[in-house]
């Protein structure tokens, strides 16, 4: 059954805003997407009804809060697809998932002279960690290299895998191109040569079903905001069994089972790899937006999302001047795009003045941007809430800017 926008957007209070004196096209879901008021009211119901620290208190809000907040741990461990809950590891985010990894993975399995790879398509949260450990444990960087199109050259990768590499870091689905990575491909050609993959899941997570065992990721992360929950709460999925051999990521409490000043002994997974106060308000709201995704329906989203991108790309591609960045056959609900000489800021400064919400800029994927040889990009990107008249609204915003601009 078809999904109804219309329905749908009436649970995004913000959605009825105004902006300079228009109503809000917002286009921006690649950088955060927008808050259903089940998540809104679940943040102030925890505050309002048991805020209190939690796995320790012996006290009712205190044992109330940590069932919530295993309890949610449980809901995205089911919804993930992975093994259990203790493989699910509450983190602030895409970024410092991967940072996690990047650090206490290096640290326990990879030698001076061993090998990473990345993608040329990567954010800089997928790029730089890898720098900073390569720096620490002497190792060498690879790149993967992307086509005119945007598409990833899957056999280039692996024509860079060799006996020292030890991970291959991709994203699931580019935040720039859109492209969507054959993921499920990549990891059963790195297990063949026994090579982990971590998979970036940041834009693929509110748009695609995701299911960890099904894909064979070792390691896959995400961030609540991108996926309708609250921000400074993510998810990184990490295989028990390479958890269990790498160190904690950082110390003091709650990744500890016994201290002296002579020596600690640490935690069992996944509190392990959660030092201090874990966000006991954050994990409980991305639970229900997680069962707010799953109440609407993936893959009716996902319909409707791949609509939008189609029915937009047809119209901007009437528009003269207009360069589409990032053509791959399989791409998700993001358009790139810059118009003649026209620099991307200007143009999505004049589309605010008519309530458009758009990004610009390199979206911190500057080695791709270089690449490519522009200084930047334009971007729209869909989400469960937009319409078609909306991508109307923003194709006569556009037009009109390109009136005063060129």
């Amino acid at each position: 059954m078809a999904m109804n926008a219309e329905v749908i957007r009436r649970e995004f209070p913000i959605l009825g805003t105004t902006v300079h004196g228009k109503r809000l096209v917002y286009f921006d879901n690649a950088a955060t997407t927008q808050k259903p008021r089940c998540v809104i009211e679940s943040i102030r119901e925890t505050y309002e009804t048991r805020n209190a620290n939690i796995h320790r208190g012996v006290h009712k809000l205190s044992q109330m809060a940590t069932e919530a907040h295993e309890a949610a741990r449980r809901y995205v461990a089911e919804y993930m697809g992975a093994g259990s809950a203790e493989e699910i590891i509450f983190t602030r985010g895409t970024t410092e998932g991967i940072n996690l990894v990047a650090t206490c993975f290096t640290d326990a399995y990879c030698n001076e002279g061993d090998e990473i790879v990345v993608t040329e398509m990567e954010h800089h949260s997928n790029i730089v960690p890898w720098q900073m450990a390569a720096r620490r444990h002497g190792l060498r960087l690879r790149v993967a290299s992307v086509d005119e199109r945007g598409v990833l050259d899957v056999e280039g990768m692996f024509a860079e895998v060799n006996e020292r590499t030890r991970l291959i870091a991709v994203a699931h689905v580019s935040n720039v191109l859109g492209t969507v990575n054959p993921v499920g491909e990549i990891v059963r050609r790195a297990h063949e040569r026994g090579v982990k993959v971590l998979v970036d899941g940041a834009q693929a997570i509110a748009h695609t079903k995701v299911d960890v065992r099904e894909m064979g990721a070792d390691f896959y992360a995400f961030s609540g905001h991108k996926v309708y929950g609250p921000n400074g709460i993510g998810v990184l999925y990490g295989r028990k069994e390479l958890l269990e051999g790498m160190p904690p990521y950082q110390g003091g409490g709650e990744m500890i089972a016994n201290v002296t000043f002579e020596r600690t002994d640490y935690n069992v997974l996944p509190y392990k790899y959660e030092a201090g106060t874990p966000d006991y308000v954050g994990s409980v709201a991305l639970e229900r937006a997680l069962r707010f995704v799953q109440e609407t329906g993936m893959e009716e989203i996902a319909e409707h999302e791949r609509r939008l991108t189609e029915y937009a790309t047809e119209e901007m591609r009437r528009i003269g001047g207009m360069r589409i960045i990032g053509t791959a056959a399989e791409k998700g609900g993001v358009i790139s795009f810059l118009v003649g000489n026209i620099h991307p800021f200007d143009i999505g400064t004049l589309l605010d003045q008519q309530g458009v919400a758009i990004r610009t800029g390199h979206h911190c994927a500057q080695p791709l941007i270089d690449k490519l040889g522009i200084p930047g990009t334009a971007r729209v990107s869909f989400a469960m809430y937009n319409t078609a008249e909306e991508v109307e609204a923003f194709i006569a915003a556009l037009k009109r800017a390109i009136s005063i601009l060129q």
